[in-house]
């Protein structure tokens, strides 16, 4: 044997032995979320973004926090095209003026807890709407749920029994779906840009607002805001979301690698929102808030007739009893 091999045969030789994920392909996941795993959202990404890296070697996906790659909309509206994000983490009805159907999963009082939210992403209703995604250029790849449900805060009444909503001027996200909750449970929806709320609370222009507590938490609303009711009348899944023509582009390792991790992330999401709920009610009481307990049947019942009719807008009827049907 020769002692020195020739150049070109020792290139071509390292060539071959270099390994494929010297190539990785890079997966860009988006969430509006803050850079904070205290945050759903942000924790679905990454726990993602940590399991997919783990198990693939040859891809590398990063997540990028607080909309940094863009409003949300426009995310979405670039996967379709297959640009930009790969994928993001985030509530159904950010897809729904996409997929119409999707507005059937955050309808008033529709959930009575995480685990039917959870029988019902994991059965027929869920996999016809990944169905619908798909078609829409999408790939579903988990479904987990928020940390917390919405209540009822206000500035200066107490809330104690549904009757002492009434009237109250509630601020709420100026959705159709947001604001027929608030009005079924006989308050004044007021929809309003969220940045406004505490200097509308301080004025006595809102009477309150409605949102999960860790979000009272995290914007200091405690600071204008004396008072929690228990309404629960609003709880919004969360999922990861591909683009489907991305998710064409991966091998099928790779595809089963990511499907894995995706499961496996949204497992880690599911079982820490009644933890992180708990946390957060416990530590609006430390901070001087009542937080009451309401017999919510009557908003319930009330409520009835806002799901059929958003149900039907939506053209998902059919949708809503399955949903109903696993209470």
């Amino acid at each position: 044997m020769p002692r020195s091999m020739p150049l070109a045969v020792m290139l071509c030789a390292l060539a071959v032995a270099m390994p494929a994920m010297a190539q990785k392909k890079v997966l860009r996941i988006h969430t509006a979320g803050p850079n904070d795993t205290n945050v759903d959202n942000t924790k679905l990404a990454v726990e993602f973004a940590e399991n997919a890296n783990k198990a693939s070697p040859t891809v590398d996906v990063k997540v990028f926090p607080a909309s940094q790659l863009g409003q949300t909309r426009e995310v979405i509206e670039a996967m379709r095209l297959g640009s930009g994000a790969a994928g993001t983490t985030g509530g159904p009805a950010e897809y729904a003026s996409f997929v119409r159907r999707l507005g059937v999963l955050g309808l008033p009082f529709e959930w009575k807890s995480y685990e039917h939210a959870l029988r019902v992403l994991d059965g027929p209703v869920g996999k016809e709407l990944d169905q619908d995604m798909e078609k829409a250029g999408f790939k579903v790849l988990s479904w987990a749920v928020s940390w917390g449900f919405r209540n009822v805060v206000t500035a200066k009444k107490e809330v104690k029994q549904p009757a002492d909503l009434k009237g109250l001027k509630i601020r709420t996200i100026p959705t159709k779906v947001f604001v027929a909750a608030i009005n079924s449970m006989g308050a004044n929806a007021t929809p309003m840009n969220f940045g406004e709320i505490y200097t509308s609370l301080q004025s006595g222009v809102l009477d309150g607002y409605e949102h999960t507590v860790a979000t009272t938490i995290s914007f200091k609303f405690n600071e204008v805001a004396c008072c929690i009711a228990l309404t629960r009348h609003l709880m919004d899944p969360t999922f990861l979301v591909f683009s489907l023509a991305e998710w064409k582009k991966l091998s099928a390792p790779e595809q089963a690698a990511l499907q894995k991790a995706a499961t496996d992330a949204a497992q880690v999401v599911r079982e820490m929102a009644p933890q992180r709920e708990a946390e957060a009610l416990a530590q609006v009481k430390k901070l001087g808030m009542k937080v009451n307990e309401i017999d919510t049947a009557p908003l319930v019942k009330s409520a009835l007739q806002a799901q059929d009719e958003l149900a039907k807008e939506f053209g998902a009827e059919k949708l809503l009893a399955q949903i109903r049907a696993q209470q």
